[in-house]
């Protein structure tokens, strides 16, 4: 490839939208362009990396038996209707109709149309295991896309969908799929951790997710340094303080607090650690029989200084559903305004739920169901019932012993870029995908998801991989692997035909290599490749050619190096075997 063949578009100022690294560098080197909120139009630059990912993908989901196909970017709704995602999924599926009044979704992802297909085509256990995958167009109706290709409307994701017998099967066949996904995250040449997750709104058991670590990542992940264990902050169990409940050792005193509804103000007015008090959240749940609402309270309490994991809340039984209580309510239930709730003398209509540390502390202060006041030396039995459960509620924090008793939590951030579901047969049984087993009987479907980002690896990578100049690409990845900058290539006919035969030779040698043919200065000339994040830079000069010399920078490097003309070749190709 020439560069004056080539669309090169590089900008000295990102966008004012462009909000994050990323967003800012793709733009800046002409790699996307904004067409509206949260839709982008892949530039040649950009396009070039996408096609890299696609085919590493490709290539290790081949390795491993994957079946490709390619399902359809609009779906019937019937089909959604049948798992009931059609209403589930919300303001996030973009629903369209056809000139007949049909509805039609834009998918977001495939679980029904593959079911379809699956459902329609197997029929016995000896057609399984089977994996099928595509590479296609997604479009979420984000509320506010941002970040560029971090968090857009339209993009491109590889799914993959797995289908087994039984459980056993199905666990086979995930762990195939963790294992192809670490090689497909090592190839990209970014670092990366996989964490055990929450499998949110797609249903079924087991998953983790894979995260490119990153700084500017907007998910929390712990682990464990000295052992193997890893899960994203929603998953992440968070076990007690304090293995035992000490004795009682103080009164409990009424105290006055006024105007103090937070806990580090109540523990600044006192004196007193943060990690002494309690805090109160009060959540209401409604549920509607024969068209009549009942309403349940909840009291939820947490150390002041721990803060609330809403996606654990939503797996105690009966709280599915649950919102925070009204100030009214409040005080219907408690008598009280908000902040000064607390446990003692709660109404037995009232359920108690004490996070697993809470539950082993004592002497602690808590809000005295009266307004200005908190109670301090509050103790477990003595003072009041015993919760009504006991539950894990809290985020893990730094230091916190590691549930696998290896050590303690360590936390840093990650961009998600791929997910691996257990899915069962949560999609099977509602859309009746069933087979026949060794005995004739029909039995559901056991199936696997798997998911990669394709176009957010571009986002995360760069969020991984960037300096002052601009993009830092690993190899495999890179838009080109290899820029040759020849000086005054259309004045000096020494150094065009050099440069022409190392491009040539380049090319012979497999590797992926752009000319700037351009004419522009050696600065301007730089700035570009830099920018565009190109890793490897060869520059060609009379000087050096007349020494037998050429200049190889690394877009790492400091300082530039020389090479024998003679060697460049297998330099390159050393380097890229790094």
């Amino acid at each position: 490839m020439r560069a004056s063949r080539f669309f090169i578009s590089t900008l000295k100022e990102a966008p004012s939208d462009a909000e994050i690294v990323s967003h800012q560098l793709m733009m800046r080197a002409g790699m996307i362009k904004r067409l509206g909120s949260g839709i982008y139009t892949y530039m040649p630059m950009g396009l070039r990396v996408i096609r890299k990912v696609e085919a590493i993908v490709r290539d290790e989901m081949n390795k491993a038996s994957g079946i490709e196909l390619l399902m359809p970017l609009v779906q019937p709704a019937e089909l959604w209707q049948e798992t009931g995602r059609w209403d589930k999924m919300g303001a996030e599926l973009m629903r369209v109709k056809d000139r007949h009044g049909r509805e039609y979704a834009i998918q977001p992802t495939s679980e029904e149309v593959i079911t379809d297909v699956v459902r329609t085509e197997i029929k016995s256990y000896r057609q399984l295991p089977l994996n099928f995958y595509h590479i296609q167009t997604k479009f979420r109706d984000e509320r506010r896309p941002r970040f560029g290709l971090m968090r857009g409307r339209e993009f491109t994701m590889k799914d993959a969908y797995s289908f087994d017998r039984d459980v056993a099967g199905l666990q086979k066949s995930y762990q195939v799929m963790f294992d192809v996904y670490v090689k497909i995250f090592t190839r990209f040449g970014l670092k990366f951790r996989a964490v055990a997750a929450d499998n949110g709104a797609i249903g079924g058991s087991g998953s983790h997710e894979f995260h490119v670590i990153a700084s500017t990542g907007e998910d929390a992940l712990v682990y464990c340094p000295t052992s193997d264990y890893a899960a994203n902050m929603e998953a992440a169990e968070a076990l007690p303080v304090c293995a035992e409940r000490a004795a009682p050792g103080a009164a409990l005193t009424k105290t006055a607090t006024p105007g103090t509804v937070k806990c580090e103000t109540v523990a600044a007015l006192l004196g007193l650690p943060l990690e002494r008090t309690v805090k109160t959240i009060a959540l209401t749940v409604e549920t509607e029989t024969d068209g009549k609402i009942a309403k349940q309270y909840w009291m939820l309490l947490l150390r002041g200084d721990h803060e609330l994991n809403e996606v654990k809340v939503g797996k105690i039984a009966g709280l599915a559903g649950h919102r925070f209580s009204t100030e009214a309510e409040l005080l219907e239930v408690y008598g009280c305004v908000p902040g000064y709730l607390g446990p003692i003398g709660t109404r037995a209509a009232v359920t108690v739920v004490a996070d697993r540390t809470v539950a082993n502390m004592s002497d602690f202060v808590c809000g005295a169901n009266e307004a200005d006041f908190h109670y301090t030396g509050a103790n477990w039995g003595r003072d009041m019932a015993e919760p009504t459960l006991l539950a894990d509620l809290r985020n893990v924090v730094e230091g916190d012993a590691s549930p696998d008793g290896k050590g303690v939590l360590a936390i840093e951030r990650g961009i998600e870029v791929g997910h691996v579901f257990q899915l069962g047969t949560s999609y099977s049984e509602s859309m009746k995908a069933t087979f026949l087993d060794e005995n004739g009987k029909p039995a559901p479907l056991q199936m696997g998801c798997y998911g990669i980002g394709v176009t957010r690896i571009l986002g995360a990578a760069i969020e991984q991989n960037f300096d002052a100049k601009g993009i830092v690409w690993p190899t495999s990845i890179a838009p080109f692997e290899l820029v040759l900058c020849p000086m005054s290539y259309d004045r000096s006919e020494l150094v065009k035909e050099e440069t022409d035969k190392l491009y040539a030779a380049m090319q012979a040698a497999g590797i992926d290599v752009i000319i700037d043919d351009r004419g522009l200065r050696p600065g301007a000339m730089f700035a570009d490749w830099e920018l565009i994040g190109v890793p490897h830079r060869i520059v060609i000069g009379e000087r050096g050619l007349k020494e037998g010399n050429l200049e190889y920078q690394g877009r790492r490097d400091a300082e530039a190096s020389a090479v024998p003309l003679a060697e460049m070749v297998a330099f390159i190709q050393g380097k890229m075997a790094l």
